[in-house]
């Protein structure tokens, strides 16, 4: 049986941080060739579309004739998903690991190696996010309707993970901490 979930995760490898690793190119807008991914990445259309229609995270889209795939967020290399401006709910949420926390309230959430920040508008997704991690994990709430109202830009993915380049610590509280096994 063909193991969906890891060629899953080697799909995100490929289309939201290292294409090169099975020389194909992305285009500007994230965009890989099908055929070209199918021939190079050792996938089937049918286990291309399978991954698209059940990962758990919407992460990935075809375009309307599915000649060319896509993640819709999540990158770590330099590409312009073509976000639209939204302006976003008064609270969204980030959930990370208890040590990181006082980093944060310090210098705020800031995207590390990727594009945006990842927030969530769901509280049980940022546990759920948390949860991945082990040991002590908090979850932020980030008073995102007044960053917007002070300018700060928010997108919202098609997969609804809420995007912003950055979340200055004055807008960050605390809202519970957990521990995980």
């Amino acid at each position: 049986m063909i193991d969906l979930v890891k060629k899953g995760k080697f799909l995100a490898l490929i289309l939201r941080h290292n294409p090169e690793v099975i020389n194909i190119t992305l285009d500007k807008n994230g965009w890989a060739n099908v055929k070209e991914l199918i021939t190079k990445g050792d996938y089937s259309l049918a286990e291309l579309k399978e991954i698209v229609k059940t990962d758990n995270k919407g992460r990935y889209e075809f375009n309307t004739d599915q000649s060319l795939i896509r993640a819709c967020q999540g990158h770590s290399i330099n590409v312009d998903v073509e976000l639209v401006k939204t302006t976003p709910p008064d609270f969204l949420y980030h959930g990370t690991k208890e040590e990181t926390k006082s980093s944060i309230f310090k210098r705020g959430l800031i995207p590390m190696s990727r594009q945006y920040v990842h927030l969530t508008s769901d509280l049980k997704t940022a546990e759920n996010t948390a949860g991945r991690r082990k040991g002590e994990s908090v979850i932020l709430t980030v008073h995102s309707g007044e960053m917007s109202k002070s300018g700060i830009d928010f997108f919202l993915s098609k997969n609804n993970v809420w995007l912003v380049k950055e979340v200055p610590p004055k807008f960050i509280e605390g809202i519970s901490t957990f521990k995980f096994k």
